[in-house]
């Protein structure tokens, strides 16, 4: 892989200050863990992703998009290729008549904020969950009995090409922490919602209920990833985790959380390797005490 040859196409359509070289990617994700990026981008808008994407393409590069990092791992010795971050540039927001057009690249905390300034009711699940829009159509998050599935009409993503297509949600195939677009690598760029008009004051009270609830039963304070494991179909992965014996078990400065035991936390100076391997130990004591296979939420790249 050239290095100095990515550089060279990617400079032709991107603001030269958004192309960083040997980048350290604890800088970019909320567990503050992984090795270096060989390159390092964040476009300015659609156009320059579009550029981005077809260069990486061309030239057969790895690529892998991320939003501010909050549901991925990369390995200690980092990513071979190009990291795009697809964050803060692209993070527009239009409101009318119900329907709010939004960049993929802004977070689901500040979305709900403005939508209930709207009084726009349906989005307050998404108020407390650590990550953008583009991540959250991603996987179809969701908390508190809500998802994106509930409240998205139509996302516009770049296809491998450097295409813009737009698929509407049941073209998008939302399911549980899933889409098409973990099997596509297709890259949203916008989402478009629909919300109803609600009461401003009993919008803004639930928003408020549920972070209070967020602060009191989960370790906001220690670096993570938020809920580490999707939760098994007729359980609850903290509560197999805990009934395993493995509430605070520690592999270096990697712990499964005291506070609650579906997070692992980054105590101070855990490694991607300390935490990778302590999903695994869980997933084993887990599977050996109760049969049950835990699919971890977090995604790992990278070597």
């Amino acid at each position: 892989m050239n290095i100095e040859n990515i550089i060279h196409e990617l400079n032709k359509g991107v603001d030269k200050k958004n192309i960083y070289l040997d980048e350290k990617m604890s800088k970019h994700t909320t567990f503050k863990v992984g090795g270096n990026a060989d390159v390092f981008v964040c476009p300015n808008n659609i156009k320059e992703l579009s550029h981005v994407i077809k260069v990486c393409n061309i030239l057969d590069v790895p690529y892998f998009v991320i939003g501010n990092g909050s549901n991925i791992i990369v390995k200690d010795n980092g990513f071979r290729g190009v990291i795009i971050q697809v964050y803060k540039n692209l993070s527009d927001v239009c409101i009318k008549d119900g329907t709010i057009v939004a960049g993929a690249g802004i977070m689901l905390s500040k979305l709900a904020k403005i939508i209930a300034e709207e009084s726009l009711e349906g989005f307050e699940f998404a108020s407390g969950i650590p990550g953008t829009l583009g991540g959250a159509i991603y996987m179809n998050a969701g908390a508190y009995g809500g998802d994106m599935s509930q409240v998205l009409v139509s996302a516009d993503v770049v296809d491998q090409q450097g295409n813009i297509i737009t698929l509407t949600r049941d073209e998008l195939k939302l399911g549980y922490r899933t889409s098409i677009l973990q099997q596509s690598n297709h890259i949203v760029v916008s989402g478009v919602l629909k919300c109803e008009r609600g009461n401003k004051d009993t919008i803004a009270c639930l928003i408020q209920n549920l972070n209070n609830k967020r602060k009191e039963k989960q370790p906001l304070n220690f670096p993570s990833a938020g809920s580490t494991f999707k939760r098994p179909e007729g359980y609850y992965a903290g509560k197999l985790i805990m009934d395993s014996g493995l509430r605070g078990y520690k592999i270096g400065d990697a712990q499964v959380s005291e506070k609650h035991c579906g997070f692992i936390i980054n105590k101070g100076n855990a490694t991607a390797n300390d935490i990778i391997s302590l999903i695994n130990y869980v997933k084993v004591n887990v599977e050996d005490k109760f049969g049950v296979e835990l699919q971890t939420e977090v995604k790992i790249i990278g070597e």
